[in-house]
């Protein structure tokens, strides 16, 4: 048996309004196809259409609507057995209503216009079965893909929780044990940071994070690489027009970004520099840009593999769709890496005022 689905129902869920809405495009495309097939006898007018098409359309709509309801106890049986029952059900619907049109003609003397009783009523019933066994297995198809997508992106936040160097934890314990002594507020409020950096890492694959959160996270990460670096590590924040601060994003996207800025960046350049965070949002797109300065590609010792770029890529697709945008290369002496991800009207307004985090 399949694995079933994120609510265990493994029967695809035709409550949804753009499913219901395929299933009655599918209806419809049916009969243009039988319009469209060159058969001498079949005479079709706008009326014919408009009868056959309102006849589909109902057919699919209570096949649809029955298919709902029973969802949850179609689910209870094995996936096969279920699918049969499923045809099975919508067929009987179709069966149904079919008998109920021909008899409603016949009454009128309108049969004229309809194949006999047999052939109407099992070959309605015949078209509905294939139809919505090939709807149900698209849509099963489709919501294992999703899963299988969920679950990868699950995997890629899992294994980013590594992605936090052991010797960052070690080089960090042993900052703040010397700093204890010399300034213990400011060794507090490393504890602190370092508490909420790695907080948020074991929860990288659990619900979603804001803006806002994000932001805080990565202030955080660079202030306790600042006490490890020194003047070596300097930061300038530019946070333009009134940000999204309640955009729900994944967690750990901005972090590792500022964490290859250090790792590859900074910390191989003898006089360090300075990581430029650009934070912007215009017509209706978030752009966030992180800049430092590099080795050239060639000098450079192993830059990694790019997992963590690559994670980011593929979570910020699956929460935002194909107009998540993730770009990063050297150029001129400076690493850049680009995110820009769509907010959409509905939700997440920005803060008024622009108040930062």
């Amino acid at each position: 048996m399949a694995a079933p689905a994120v609510d265990g129902l493994w029967l695809p869920d035709l409550c949804r309004l753009p499913r219901l809405l395929t299933m009655l495009g599918l209806a419809q495309l049916t009969v243009l196809v039988v319009l469209l097939v060159p058969n001498p006898a079949a005479l079709w007018d706008v009326s014919a259409f408009v009868s056959a098409s309102g006849y589909a359309l109902w057919l699919a709509l209570s096949v649809s609507v029955l298919l709902c309801a029973c969802r949850r106890p179609l689910s209870r049986f094995p996936v096969r057995l279920g699918a049969l029952i499923a045809v099975a059900l919508a067929m009987a619907v179709a069966v149904v209503a079919s008998a109920i049109v021909h008899g409603l003609f016949a009454s009128v003397g309108g049969t004229a216009a309809l194949p006999g009783f047999g052939r109407f009523v099992g070959g309605s019933g015949a078209v509905v079965a294939l139809l919505t066994g090939i709807a149900l297995r698209y849509f099963y198809v489709i919501d294992r893909w999703q899963g299988q997508v969920a679950a990868h992106a699950r995997a890629e936040a899992d294994a980013l929780q590594a992605r936090i160097r052991p010797h960052f934890l070690f080089n960090s314990m042993n900052m703040i044990a010397t700093l204890l002594r010399r300034d213990p507020v400011v060794a507090e409020r490393a504890v602190l940071d370092l508490s909420d950096l790695f907080r948020a890492a074991l929860g990288a694959g659990e619900g979603t994070s804001t803006l806002s959160e994000e932001v805080s996270l990565a202030e955080r990460y660079l202030s306790i690489e600042q006490l490890r670096l020194g003047d070596r590590l300097r930061v300038d924040w530019h946070k333009q027009g009134d940000l999204p601060w309640t955009l729900p994003m994944p967690r750990l996207v901005l972090q590792p970004v500022l964490e290859n800025a250090v790792l590859h960046g900074i910390s191989r350049l003898p006089a360090g520099g300075t990581i430029d965070v650009r934070l912007t949002f215009d017509a209706g797109v978030l752009e966030i840009e992180v800049a430092n300065p590099s080795l050239p590609p060639d000098n450079a010792p192993a830059q990694g593999s790019g997992h963590a770029q690559r994670s980011i890529a593929q979570r910020l697709g699956y929460a935002f769709g194909p107009r998540a945008r993730m770009r990063y290369g050297w150029n001129d002496g400076r690493y850049a890496c680009t995110i820009q991800v769509p907010v959409p009207t509905d939700g997440a307004a920005p803060v008024p005022g622009g108040r930062t985090p």
